[in-house]
């Protein structure tokens, strides 16, 4: 059997918690900042889990978890 490839993008845009969570960064926080109030901006800086409904997409993307 063949070794399988881990998506590289993906590995290095999310982190593991010691209880195998997936940790993501949100998006829009990038450009287009001027409109978006400090409060929106701050909440998009913070780190969040990876949904249940996206977790099969991840994994079959990472297959040595």
């Amino acid at each position: 059997m063949y070794k399988l490839k881990t998506s590289r993008a993906i590995n290095k845009r999310i982190k593991f918690t010691s209880s195998k969570k997936i940790m993501r960064r949100k998006a829009s926080r990038s450009h287009l900042l001027q409109k978006k109030t400090s409060k929106r901006k701050n909440q998009l800086g913070k780190v969040t889990s990876v949904h249940l409904s996206n977790l099969l997409n991840f994994k079959k993307n990472l297959p040595y978890l």
